[in-house]
């Protein structure tokens, strides 16, 4: 029984030997991954740097009518064939976070790198408003029928908790590049800072 205990240790010793190698080599791969990623963002600003000269002089030379405008015409579509293509390889790369995540995160990164962890991301948003909208009609509810001051608290804090998380969830979106509009994203900071106020204060 004892040589068994001693036996299953040294072999447990080596496996800890591959976790190691293989964790070392981990790091360096992460290294690599960052230098890469820098590299890439490097390169698209340049590509957009070039490109918002070109078409300056794309529009300068529309207006001389000196050059072949089917020529023009062509070369503007690819200019913007190739500005949705570096959108597409940016939304790979890590983004830096707005200023509303940076005054409640700091500078922790939010980036969610692939497409199936994004998709997936956006569904338990979603999932997330479902539940969170139908608690919040069934509280509702009960502070219309019933006039209990805690019960009307928590309702409060719950819209607060809601739209507080909502603003953030959305704004992890907004960084991976989800297309939610301005308006929508508006209201829910508006609700987040006005939520707290009991609209039926006066009945106490």
């Amino acid at each position: 029984m004892s040589e068994n205990v001693f036996d299953e240790w040294e072999e447990l010793a080596g496996d800890y030997k591959e976790l190691e190698a293989t964790n070392r080599i981990y790091q360096q791969k992460l290294l690599e991954l960052d230098e890469y990623q820098k590299k890439c963002q490097k390169n698209i600003a340049h590509q957009r740097y070039r490109m918002g000269i070109l078409s300056k002089n794309l529009h300068k030379l529309k207006k001389q009518g000196k050059e072949d405008k089917t020529q023009i015409e062509e070369l503007e579509t690819n200019i913007l064939k190739r500005t949705a293509q570096c959108f597409e390889i940016e939304q790979t790369l890590p983004k830096q976070n707005g200023i509303y995540l940076k005054i409640i995160l700091g500078n922790v990164n939010v980036s969610i790198l692939h497409k199936e962890e994004k998709f997936k991301y956006k569904d338990e948003y979603e999932k997330f408003k479902l539940v969170l909208s139908v608690i919040g009609f069934v509280f509702a509810l009960l502070n219309q029928v019933i006039r209990f001051r805690p019960l009307e608290l928590s309702y409060i804090f719950l819209l607060v908790w809601y739209y507080c998380t909502l603003t953030i969830r959305e704004s992890i979106l907004k960084v991976n590049g989800s297309r939610i509009k301005g308006w929508w994203r508006f209201h829910h900071f508006f609700f987040d800072g006005f939520g707290w106020y009991p609209a039926n204060l006066a009945r106490y």
